[in-house]
């Protein structure tokens, strides 16, 4: 079993502020370390914009690519 540090589970964020809490998860991270984002859709363009914001700094792995449940695990490099 996977060991996170955080869980993010984005649908029970409003909208405007989803990718923010997200963000700020994430960077609560130390190198090594991991979170888990659970969403509802395909957070592809999350992976774009942690691309932009975060470049080098994090990884991402599929871990369920839904159709209803999407976990992704997010590390910190």
């Amino acid at each position: 079993m996977e060991n996170f540090k955080a869980t993010v589970v984005a649908p029970e964020y409003p909208p405007q502020i989803k990718h923010k809490v997200i963000f700020e998860t994430f960077d609560t991270l130390n190198p090594g370390e991991d979170m888990l984002l659970i969403n509802d859709h395909d957070p592809k363009p999350l992976f774009f914009q942690f691309q932009i914001e975060r470049p080098n700094k994090f990884t991402w792995e599929y871990l369920e690519q839904g159709p209803e449940t999407f976990r992704v695990k997010i590390g910190r490099v």
